[in-house]
């Protein structure tokens, strides 16, 4: 059976009181920054969360950038939350966020990677159009895999277009299906089409096309069942992360129940 992760950015409004302040996910992303930079006290801040999830019986998280960033992240960040995860035996199927648009930045990222064990960096990625020979070069150093995560790809084809081709494997998909389901696109069909370039799954439902409010899995609009039974049938091995973000409420009792519903799926 696949790998059942949490993914870490659903605790994107942890820290301003599970509500999305007005400017948005930036405004809550810069706000998680500032809490866990300083490294007085980032222990009890990391650990918090890693030990919440192990403790809600995940045994594999998707690390968030806001919770572990480039920007600010030192040799004694990294050897805290390397210890803490191993601690409570969870390991790191990807790192997750944007993956920047420097090679600078993005290098910062794979020395993340490497810290916690994640062979995966998952996230939007402008720095292919940069620089995207640095980036292969960075990749083949540090033996990671980037996951190119869709937002503004309305189709499985546009989506292939911004990976360009595979670098030798080391440039894939991390698939988000509640942005396809934004787009009014079928995530199952997209499946299909991407095949093997699909490194990691963010599965995610959201309650309508046009919009991007984010529900319980099988919940919305995006077929997950289906994405599921697809992946299994392209024979995708790989982790699969539970992705929810709700603007206005607590995640976690919706997590849990996407939870199950997924190991049921997994188990038909």
């Amino acid at each position: 059976m696949n790998t059942i992760a949490f993914m870490g950015a659903n605790f994107v409004t942890r820290e301003t009181g599970s509500r999305m302040p007005a400017p948005g996910w930036g405004e809550a992303d810069r706000v998680t920054n500032e809490r866990f930079a300083p490294l007085d006290g980032f222990a009890g801040r990391f650990g918090g969360i890693v030990a919440e999830v192990a403790g809600l019986g995940f045994t594999s998280m998707d690390v968030w950038t806001a919770h572990l960033n480039p920007a600010w992240a030192t040799d004694e960040h990294l050897e805290i939350a390397a210890g803490l995860l191993a601690g409570h035996e969870l390991s790191v199927p990807s790192l997750a966020g944007s993956a920047g648009a420097d090679v600078a930045y993005f290098r910062g990222l794979c020395r993340i990677a490497r810290a916690v064990g994640a062979p995966v960096i998952g996230g939007m990625a402008p720095v292919l159009r940069t620089d995207r020979e640095a980036v292969v070069a960075a990749l083949e150093e540090h033996d990671l895999r980037l996951g190119v995560e869709n937002h503004p790809e309305r189709t499985p084809e546009e989506y292939l277009e911004a990976m360009g081709d595979d670098a030798g494997g080391r440039i894939g998909a991390a698939l988000d299906t509640g942005w396809f389901g934004t787009h009014g696109y079928d995530a199952a069909e997209a499946i299909k089409v991407l095949g093997d370039r699909i490194f990691h799954v963010h599965l995610k439902d959201v309650a309508a096309p046009g919009g991007h409010d984010t529900v319980a899995l099988g919940d919305g609009c995006v077929p997950v069942r289906r994405c599921v039974e697809e992946l299994r049938r392209i024979g995708y091995t790989g982790t699969i992360s539970i992705e929810h973000e709700p603007e206005d409420r607590d995640p976690i009792p919706e997590v849990l129940t996407s939870r199950e519903r997924l190991r049921q799926w997994l188990e038909v």
